[in-house]
């Protein structure tokens, strides 16, 4: 299979101290809210729903806080409209990046992710200046542990998976944008864990930088991913593997 730098941390599996925990639940709590409010506040028949609360529960985010996210976008409950942004600009060394919030003030949510960019040397640009540069695709994390990851390929590419990457605790089965539900039950069925199951930009190809360029990177990365408004931040650049 071809392989690509992993570029998203898997939260679920790293320590996370109270705050953290805290933005992480905010940030799921603000995604729920907007897709029940556009596709109904029954999993089964909203699929996005279905993937949020597969998130928040992978999260450990607590049941009563996931139903009371849901309720309060159905209108059972009072709570705050939120409203989705999507920023596109270059990093360091003209990495490109793309920044999606979900926000109730898109003047506040600009001027932070703008100053983010331009702390670490940075720019904002117009929509569609990177945005061509990914593509959105469905990705499933395995547990490899215990299993034949010969075996565990060759499952997944026959569930419809178009590519498969190892790591050292997972494997990244990634499908076409509208399968990942699909690829991931049927790996469930045929005795696989799977650790998480979404939609996610994936770059068409990666850029390397050097050392010191990638420490300016990563804080630029860290602060915009710190930003309550922000929910996802996509990049293509190589980013050594993290433990």
């Amino acid at each position: 299979m071809s392989g690509h730098s992993k570029w998203h941390n898997i939260q679920a599996r790293k320590g996370k101290s109270d705050a953290q925990r805290g933005k992480i639940f905010t940030k799921i709590g603000r995604e729920i809210a907007v897709i029940v409010k556009a596709g109904g506040s029954d999993p089964v028949s909203n699929p996005k729903l279905r993937d949020v609360i597969a998130k928040a529960k992978q999260n450990n985010m607590p049941n009563d806080s996931i139903e009371r996210s849901i309720k309060k976008a159905a209108g059972e409950l009072s709570g705050v409209n939120y409203e989705s942004c999507t920023y596109e600009g270059y990093g360091t060394g003209g990495s490109a990046v793309i920044v999606e919030c979900l926000t109730d003030n898109k003047n506040r949510t600009a001027g932070d992710v703008r100053h983010a960019f331009d702390k670490f040397g940075g720019s904002l640009g117009a929509s569609g200046c990177v945005s061509y540069l990914f593509k959105r695709k469905g990705i499933v994390e395995v547990d490899k542990e215990g299993k034949d990851v010969d075996s565990l390929m060759m499952d997944a590419l026959e569930s419809g998976a178009v590519d498969v990457v190892e790591y050292d605790d997972y494997c990244e089965v990634v499908t076409e944008q509208n399968e990942h539900n699909s690829v991931a039950d049927q790996m469930k069925n045929k005795g696989y864990q799977v650790l998480d199951a979404q939609t996610r930009l994936v770059p068409d190809s990666y850029v390397d930088l050097d050392e010191e360029k990638i420490v300016k990177f990563n804080r630029m990365i860290e602060m915009l991913e710190d930003l309550d408004d922000v929910q996802e931040v996509y990049h293509n650049v190589n980013l050594p593997d993290e433990e």
